[in-house]
């Protein structure tokens, strides 16, 4: 298979630096500017800085890892052609081309993810499995957190000129730490946005650092969520609280711990040993492999 990274930030790194993990090698970058990233792992590779040029190449996927407000740009013409495609989350900053999108996968045959890894993390993958097999009762409330200072994400850049910053690039808490949205809606089904809150409070920016949400899910827990880019230390955790018990997961631990009311313990379960973040996204490439052959 042939492939197409879109965008050679630290993600598109990534993305590049897995699929010569699991064996791919012949990729195509585009890029509409200079990174800052080194560029010694890019030597030998075609880069195009003209997307006509690049989709020219004719590639078999195409893996969208630029700028929020740039996804469309790529993932539309790209669904022309028939790619598969893997779109990084969120699909877009505001809703008005997805009507676009569509239309262009369904004329190209083209198959598309959006890349939301989470889905992939083994302790939230055994939160399903509970789940689904009633461990902890009737779900009543759910609470999810993410806090994480944003200037330490990448510390060698100013991070006010980040696309997580900058309104122009489709910044904003509540677009880039999107993943328990998109968590909440697989672990406990569909819900609605009941209220919000939230603005600019600790950080010089143009967008928000911090988002209040209430949740109110269809099979009829109450939950809430919130973001921001002020917390030090990070924190990412999740509780789900049923009739007969409740699940905590924490992202930094890579932990679970059920409480199971019938029998008033804790169970702790911890992911594989030598787990490391990047699993996710290998795991994530090894899923869209297989959807894109």
């Amino acid at each position: 298979m042939k492939f197409l990274i879109a965008g050679y930030g630290s993600i598109g790194r990534r993305h590049l630096r897995n699929l010569q993990a699991l064996g791919e090698h012949d990729i195509v970058l585009y890029r509409s500017r200079r990174s800052t990233l080194p560029e010694d792992e890019i030597a030998g590779l075609p880069v195009e800085t003209d997307l006509n040029a690049a989709l020219a190449h004719q590639p078999d996927a195409v893996i969208v890892s630029n700028p929020t407000a740039l996804h469309l740009d790529v993932a539309i013409p790209a669904a022309e052609k028939g790619c598969a495609i893997l779109l990084e989350k969120p699909i877009a900053h505001d809703l008005s081309r997805l009507p676009l999108l569509r239309a262009a996968i369904q004329r190209g045959g083209a198959r598309l993810l959006v890349g939301f890894q989470f889905r992939f993390h083994p302790t939230l993958r055994l939160a399903a499995s509970l789940l689904a097999e009633g461990a902890i009762g009737r779900v009543t409330s759910v609470r999810a957190h993410w806090g994480e200072y944003l200037p330490g994400w990448h510390p060698w850049e100013d991070y006010r000129q980040g696309y997580a910053a900058r309104t122009d690039l489709g910044g904003g808490v509540i677009l880039t730490l999107c993943h328990p949205f998109d968590y909440l809606r697989w672990l406990l089904g569909d819900y609605s946005v009941d209220w919000a809150t939230g603005g600019t409070l600790g950080l010089e920016l143009e967008v928000e650092d911090s988002a209040e949400i209430g949740l109110r899910f269809l099979r009829g827990a109450a939950g809430t969520l919130h973001l921001d880019y002020l917390q030090r230390p990070p924190t990412h955790t999740l509780e789900v609280i049923g009739t007969e018990g409740t699940l905590r997961w924490n992202n930094a631990e890579a932990s679970l711990g059920l409480f199971r009311a019938e029998a008033n313990e804790w169970q702790i379960f911890q992911a594989p040993e030598g787990f490391e973040r990047n699993w996710l996204f290998l795991d994530e490439m090894r899923h869209f492999l297989a959807v894109a052959r």
